[in-house]
């Protein structure tokens, strides 16, 4: 399930694949405002709790900053459950007068989900165990996509290549890819 985030703020990819008991998140390092790229090698994602939580932006910069934090506050204030921390933020986000003005996108996962956080209240786990968000999430979802059902790679290099393919398509995306793994 791939979600494109409908603002001015372009410039991510951010993908998550889950296949044989392993999670695998990557993030492109392209930052861009309008037509002009201002970083290559940013850090959008990111291990919480202990290394046993991935999360991953796109969207306002400071917005997703801000996000992670909260994220991180509930992932402590519930003890790791992933699901109950995803459902309070976008409860918090979605009803608090400040948060639901903020522009970004959350993926966040660890061994046994993965959902897509939005701003409307939608936590949406994603049926195939792939979720991308961003500008080129749609071409690094199709991607991934293809590379579960007609390789034989593991989840990392999935989202490596798939986010190669989709910085060959996409403007706002670049091939400064960083990934993260958890391993079941």
């Amino acid at each position: 399930m791939a979600m494109q985030q409908d603002s001015q703020f372009h410039g991510t990819t951010i993908l998550c694949v889950r296949k044989d008991e392993k999670v695998a998140l990557g993030g492109d390092g392209q930052v861009t405002l309008g037509n002009t790229v201002l970083k290559h090698n940013a850090k959008k994602i990111r291990k919480m709790y202990n290394d046993t939580v991935l999360a991953g932006f796109a969207g306002a910069t400071a917005d997703a900053f801000t996000l992670f934090e909260k994220f991180e506050e509930k992932i402590e204030a519930y003890r790791g459950n992933i699901t109950r921390s995803a459902v309070e933020l976008a409860k918090e986000w979605r009803t608090d007068k400040i948060l639901r003005r903020l522009e970004a996108l959350l993926i966040v996962a660890d061994k046994e989900h993965s959902f897509i956080i939005t701003g409307t209240g939608d936590v949406l786990e994603p049926e195939d165990g792939i979720a991308a968000i961003g500008s080129g999430g749609p071409y690094a979802h199709s991607a991934a996509k293809a590379l579960v059902e007609h390789s034989g790679l593991e989840a990392g290099k999935i989202v490596s290549e798939a986010m190669k393919i989709a910085s060959k398509i996409c403007i706002y995306t670049n091939e400064s890819i960083l990934v993260e793994e958890l391993n079941g």
